[in-house]
């Protein structure tokens, strides 16, 4: 297991698990808010939609496409 900041929340998810995974396991599975004020989550699972878009680090990125590493900073986007 490793531990990491999904936003401003310690959670702690399995070593190889995607952040993707991570929206799922700590919260709604969202990643962001849509201009029209709609959650947003993952579709596609491969990082053509990008609609898993989060900040990690202060990095804009694809959960899907990223594995969870120790002390990561994860923010949605609402």
């Amino acid at each position: 297991m490793i531990e990491l900041i999904l936003d401003g929340l310690a959670l702690r998810v399995a070593a190889g698990s995607t952040v993707a995974a991570a929206l799922y396991l700590g919260g709604d599975g969202s990643s962001r808010t849509s201009v029209g004020d709609q959650r947003r989550a993952p579709v596609c699972g491969m990082g053509i939609c990008q609609e898993c878009r989060v900040s990690i680090d202060g990095q804009r990125r694809l959960a899907c496409q990223t594995l969870c590493q120790p002390g990561m900073c994860v923010e949605t986007h609402a």
